[in-house]
């Protein structure tokens, strides 16, 4: 009975914010339809790759808005064995259930470039396997978490390979300069040469990027505030069999 009240006053009630989470969902859609009026109608066309650069402008954000998600699965996961407080490893789940949907994402949208780029829908090179072994590696966490039947003995098991498995994401970016690849190169961070893109492309890829961004955000915080109902349906189905 104990244990039931408990979990239905879990920290995780705290990290709902629908409020929040309506603002960010309107703001968003209205900032996305504006992304998809750069992306199509501002950001002009490649000379060399014509019209199919466009996914480029939806490729790359959601590649990185993954690796954000991975890094936030990294830190929950440190805090979680840190202090056991669940807070994080709701935020750890979250971030992991969100990011495998955009790493999908940055695979499918890929795949749709390298077809008419390469003539191929795929082809083992190295940044499009790091990160297949990437997408791979997280699909694994959430099956661990979901077959482990001890839910504290998942969460601890899953923050361990949440740590273990960024080390792909380092790999993933780094795999174009350590591996001759058919890979484009950087476009930007670090790597990136100085005026690789035109300033206009540059602009609109940093506002399609600054816009997933903020879908990431309303998406984690949906699923968290998810996480919670669920938490609480479950303590009241404990409480139900107890009074039976």
């Amino acid at each position: 009975m104990a244990s039931a009240q408990g979990a239905s006053s879990s920290p995780r009630s705290g990290l709902a914010f629908p409020g929040l989470n309506g603002v960010l969902l309107v703001g968003t859609g209205v900032l996305m339809l504006v992304n998809l009026y750069l992306i199509f109608l501002v950001a002009p066309t490649d000379a060399v790759l014509g019209e199919v650069q466009r996914v480029f402008y939806f490729h790359v954000p959601i590649a990185i808005v993954s690796f954000v998600a991975f890094f936030v699965v990294f830190v929950a996961s440190i805090g979680y064995l840190v202090t056991r407080k669940s807070k994080w490893d709701s935020v750890a789940h979250a971030a992991a259930e969100v990011g495998v949907v955009f790493v999908s994402l940055a695979l499918l949208t890929g795949i749709v470039w390298a077809r008419p780029v390469w003539g191929v829908w795929w082809t083992w090179e190295p940044r499009l396997t790091t990160t297949l072994i990437l997408w791979l590696i997280y699909v694994a966490y959430l099956m661990l978490r979901s077959y482990v039947p001890n839910k504290s003995q998942g969460a601890l098991y899953a923050a361990g390979l949440g740590i273990i498995g960024f080390v792909d994401v380092p790999i993933v970016y780094y795999s174009v300069q350590w591996w001759r690849s058919i890979h484009p190169s950087a476009v930007v961070g670090p790597l990136a040469d100085a005026g690789a893109l035109e300033p206009i492309m540059q602009w609109v890829l940093f506002y399609s990027l600054a816009v997933f961004l903020l879908l990431f955000l309303y998406l984690l915080l949906e699923r968290m505030h998810l996480r919670n109902v669920e938490d609480r349906l479950s303590a009241l189905r404990f409480l139900s069999r107890m009074r039976r």
